[in-house]
């Protein structure tokens, strides 16, 4: 799967049938599913996605693959975004799991969420909050203006 990934030859849509014969050959329905679900988002079509990663879910991905569970919170509340499902996506970020293959992505994904929920200063305020970390200097400032936003 990662050399079907990695090939930048390969259009995002063609990547979808050799990714579902690879699904067939997963050790795990869930992350077959996790997989299936990423090629079908990265080619646009996100019911699809929705579809598979549900099943990841249910399969037990967040048991088989911490990380790869991680992952999905964030590219699957991405897609029920674009999907206009947007209080969804909103609950699935704010109960991201916490991993650090995925740093501080929940929040970013979390902010255009917000954003997309007509919700800017919010989306501003976890955008800041989420760098504010990395920030060499001026904590104390950064976090008084992002507090301010929705004060």
């Amino acid at each position: 799967m990662a050399d079907l990934w990695a090939d930048a030859d390969l259009a995002d849509e063609e990547r979808i049938e050799p990714m579902r014969a690879l699904a067939d050959e997963a050790p795990h329905p869930a992350l077959a599913a996790f997989e299936l679900g990423g090629a079908y988002d990265s080619a646009g079509h996100e019911a699809e996605a929705d579809v598979a990663y549900a099943s990841a879910t249910a399969a037990g991905l967040a048991e088989v693959d911490p990380a790869r569970a991680a992952r999905m919170t964030i590219q699957h509340a991405s897609t029920l975004r674009n999907l206009g499902r947007v209080d969804e996506a909103l609950a699935m970020l704010r109960a991201a799991p916490h991993h650090e293959s995925v740093g501080a992505a929940p929040a970013v994904f979390l902010a255009l969420a917000l954003h997309s929920a007509g919700r800017p200063d919010e989306a501003l305020r976890v955008a800041i909050e989420a760098i504010e970390p990395t920030l060499p200097r001026y904590h104390r400032s950064v976090q008084a203006y992002a507090a301010a936003l929705t004060a």
